[in-house]
């Protein structure tokens, strides 16, 4: 299998190119920059494909991150997905975010990965090692949640940011989304055989805008 693999659900735009046969990732770009989702994206998987010599086209399988993260970025990455799929009738393979990241720590230990969801809050997940995640995700303001994760290991940009909470922060190791190791994870659970998910956002908030209570009808009868 060619994957394609990308992730825009944090303010990382990471794009890697993986040989899951050979288990060896061809070429990966990756830049941070929270408001420019949607102009990096592409370029970087321009620049991707042209580094590995590949062409769109050999792709047998894509590969994104589902979130949670906010909406305006997710939706970036997961759109992409589905319309390189759609063009080449190929598979679309969602895989949790928070997961890439915990795969990439290598931990074998529980731990909790955390990212930055903004309004003051962490999108966080705990895990027993970095393939098993046994807790959420879930959305909660860091002093909420203290007593659950102060005493463990933390990974991700949430825990580096709130770490008068996630005291065991381990700035050695990665706080940014990697799309080659969300590529090596989805790699692995399709060799063992896993259903990965469908890609649709992982949304953990309800949606900001709502229909205001009584407004009037304006449109004829």
């Amino acid at each position: 299998m060619l994957m394609l693999a990308l992730d825009t659900a944090t303010p990382a735009v990471t794009v890697a190119l993986h040989d899951a046969d050979g288990d060896r990732t061809l070429a990966a770009a990756h830049r941070v920059d929270a408001r420019r989702h949607g102009e990096l994206l592409l370029p970087c998987v321009e620049r991707v494909l042209q580094e590995a010599g590949r062409k769109l086209a050999e792709v047998t399988d894509l590969v994104v991150g589902v979130g949670p993260g906010p909406y305006t970025g997710l939706r970036v990455g997961l759109v992409t997905a589905e319309a390189f799929a759609a063009a080449l009738g190929q598979r679309v393979h969602g895989v949790c975010t928070l997961d890439g990241l915990a795969y990439a720590s290598g931990l074998d230990e529980p731990f909790v990965v955390a990212t930055d969801a903004r309004r003051k809050e962490v999108y966080w997940a705990r895990y027993d090692d970095a393939r098993t995640r046994v807790d959420g995700p879930a959305v909660d303001r860091p002093a909420e949640i203290e007593e659950q994760v102060a005493e463990v290991p933390s990974v991700g940009a949430g825990a580096v940011l709130y770490d008068s909470v996630f005291r065991g922060v381990r700035r050695d190791l990665p706080t940014e989304q990697s799309a080659a190791a969300l590529a090596r994870l989805a790699a692995e659970r399709l060799a063992g055989g896993a259903e990965l998910l469908p890609p649709r956002p992982l949304y953990l908030r309800r949606p900001d805008a709502q229909v205001p209570a009584g407004y009037k009808v304006v449109t004829p009868r």
